[in-house]
């Protein structure tokens, strides 16, 4: 089946990808050294956003692997409270703090007000680039433009007529708006696409505010409106209902990230009116998030890596059954040899573990 001949692909992509690195790696000068144990923070922004709680999660089991002191603590989508907790994680000493899922600038005046040495920074969407950023070793995602790509190549318009599309985006996070950008010019090239309007609603006030202006979003284009782009699967969180009470059940949803779990459910089902998801591989990059802290405790380069996003539909959520969308790519295998090896050079080396 196609589907199932993309994710063999997939998966030899990935392989190759895996080998190559481990080579590279021990001719730039051997694997990198192992940190020994740490205390790490994982400072949410919010955990009402799926996306940021499985890529926790995955990030736990890795520092369960690595033996590091793990606290974490909720910004609830509140600025204010996000600054004060990293503060807080600055005050305590920690030796690496993951900025998941709000971008570094909200950080940048609290480095310099500090007169600590800075801990380790990596972040998850913390900024709208990915790999080294002025303020964090490393910033793992996808790269936001391929999944406003991989989004709008989902939109198909109705039999002889057009797509009207409205994009719902966060202005507040540049990684979304280098989404919605992107989302506009891909529409922008498509010629039975039309894009209506851009509603800015933050993600954390979503299910209140959605409702709403779906109601006013109907009033203003009827049936010109045909799809929903989102930057967010949450904003499909607040849509079912709305819609059906609305009468427009036929209005298509694509989320361009990032793959949360009520969002899997649902398309899962086949029933909701959200078509797919462009996820992200969460459970691969919360274990690249400790392996980028490794290497920034070793003095060592950061990974490079950036994993490709997965459009996730019915069809392949039905493929894979019980298993998780990233769970066919061997991340577990090939970070846990890439740290055995480490441990086993410094044993040699004479060096005791910290």
């Amino acid at each position: 089946m196609p589907l199932a001949r993309a994710i063999h692909n997939a998966i030899s992509r990935w392989c190759r990808h895996a080998v190559l690195g481990l080579l590279v790696a021990c001719i730039a000068g051997g694997a990198v050294a192992q940190a020994g144990p740490r205390r790490v923070v994982f400072l949410a922004q919010d955990f009402r956003n799926g996306g940021i709680t499985t890529v926790y999660r995955s990030f736990e089991q890795a520092c369960q692997e690595l033996g590091w002191t793990l606290s974490v603590v909720n910004g609830k989508g509140d600025k204010a409270v996000i600054r004060r907790l990293f503060d807080e994680a600055l005050a305590a000493g920690v030796d690496g703090i993951v900025l998941g899922g709000f971008d570094e600038a909200d950080i940048a005046d609290r480095l310099a007000a500090t007169s600590r040495p800075p801990p380790a920074l990596v972040g998850w969407h913390a900024s709208a680039a990915h790999g080294p950023t002025p303020y964090l070793f490393a910033n793992v995602s996808t790269d936001p433009h391929v999944v406003a790509d991989m989004a709008v190549a989902l939109v198909t318009p109705p039999s002889g007529g057009q797509a009207g599309v409205v994009i719902f985006n966060d202005s507040r996070f540049d990684i979304a708006n280098v989404k919605t950008l992107r989302m506009r010019d891909a529409l922008s090239r498509c010629a039975r696409c039309e894009l209506l309007a851009v509603e800015d609603l933050p993600i954390a006030s979503a299910a209140k505010d959605v409702p709403a202006a779906l109601e006013k979003l109907q009033q203003r284009f009827g049936k010109r409106w045909t799809h929903v782009l989102a930057i967010n699967d949450i904003y499909m969180d607040s849509m079912h209902f709305p819609l059906q009470a609305l009468g427009r059940g036929d209005i298509v949803g694509i989320a361009a990230g990032d793959g949360s779990r009520m969002a899997l459910s649902r398309i899962r089902s086949g029933r909701s009116q959200q078509l797919a998801t462009i996820a992200e591989p969460t459970g691969l990059q919360g274990w690249q998030l400790a392996d980028e802290l490794r290497r920034a405790f070793a003095k060592q380069p950061p990974s490079g890596r950036v994993a490709q996003p997965i459009a996730v539909t019915t069809e392949l959520l039905r493929q894979l059954g019980p298993l998780e969308i990233d769970d066919l790519l061997p991340y577990r295998a090939e970070y846990r040899q890439q740290w055995s090896t480490s441990q086993q050079g410094r044993a040699k080396a004479g060096e005791t573990p910290k």
